[in-house]
């Protein structure tokens, strides 16, 4: 099992951040759930190795063919990719109902 690392805050579901240790715009989205004090799970995927590696990349290819980062998974279902706050908020917003 792959080790996630937790940020503090309120309980909004399942949201597990999909990131670069040093990708700029992974750091943002990390940030701005901070400041919105929301809780999430992340993780480092460039900080994994061998079969790890490989594990994580085949679950984010699932939910976003490119690869891409940050991949922002909610709820296991929901995907949002790159910096996009507003669609983070939005779905958060669309779950809670």
């Amino acid at each position: 099992m792959i080790k996630r690392k937790h940020v503090e805050g309120e309980d909004r579901g399942d949201i597990l951040i999909y990131a670069l240790s040093t990708c700029g715009w992974c750091r943002k989205t990390k940030n701005h759930l901070k400041e919105l004090g929301i809780a999430f799970d992340y993780i480092d995927v460039d900080l994994l190795q061998g079969e790890e590696s490989e594990e994580v990349m085949n679950t984010v290819r699932r939910f976003n063919e490119k690869g891409s980062f940050p991949t922002i998974v909610i709820n296991g279902k929901h995907c949002v990719v790159g910096y996009d706050i507003d669609k983070v908020r939005e779905i958060l917003e669309n779950e809670s109902k």
